[in-house]
């Protein structure tokens, strides 16, 4: 009984710990959510901007130049609504914990997440308007990758597995140049989805 005990008093201070470093509101249900919306951004890029062609028997997707300020707009849309998502669903799970979504611990994950997501959005818009229209699903991914491992440390462990899961994917993207869109649906959409639903019955919301 007293071992039980002792090991329920750790764990007890191990919870207490981590709510005042880590930032535990984090919704599931906000990655579910961003993930359809980018799956449902991909699908409309696909049917409406991008144009099928062979490479070397596969069906891939190439972009005129005259679709770029397309592609631009229906980023910072899918940003936009993923970003909406995920704020009202993080403050809905905060209400009912009785937390504040904005403390300290927010501050230090948006931090840590923005400064690798933004240096990797600049340079995406760099290469877009150049013309190197291949590498940007690979870049994106990476960035996005390298950003969750960096501020993972101050929310759910299972953020940083997916962060290196999107670092890989993206360089995988980089080998197959032609099926960047392929590859950018998975990380944005599929991972997300997945990733969320896990974190939706682990910590609730």
């Amino acid at each position: 009984m007293e071992k039980e005990k002792y090991i329920q008093d750790l764990r007890q201070i191990k919870e207490i710990m981590d709510r005042s470093s880590k930032f535990i509101s984090l919704s599931g249900l906000s990655g579910v959510a961003a993930g359809i919306i980018a799956l449902a951004g991909a699908w409309y890029a696909y049917r409406n901007i991008y144009t099928e062609s062979d490479f070397y028997g596969y069906q891939v997707v190439t972009i005129s130049s005259e679709s770029i300020a397309s592609i631009i707009g229906l980023g910072a849309l899918i940003l936009i609504l993923a970003i909406g998502a995920g704020i009202f669903f993080t403050a809905q799970k905060a209400k009912k914990a009785n937390q504040k979504v904005w403390n300290s611990q927010a501050k230090r994950l948006l931090i840590n997440l923005a400064i690798p997501l933004v240096t990797g959005g600049l340079l995406s818009l760099i290469f877009l308007s150049r013309g190197f229209i291949g590498i940007i699903a690979p870049l994106t991914l990476i960035f996005y990758g390298l950003a969750l491992v960096n501020a993972s440390k101050y929310t759910h462990e299972e953020i940083r597995s997916l962060g290196i899961i999107e670092i890989a994917l993206g360089l995988l993207s980089a080998y197959f140049i032609g099926f960047g869109l392929l590859f950018w649906a998975i990380g944005f959409g599929l991972l997300h989805i997945v990733y969320g639903i896990i974190m939706h019955y682990r910590y609730g919301s």
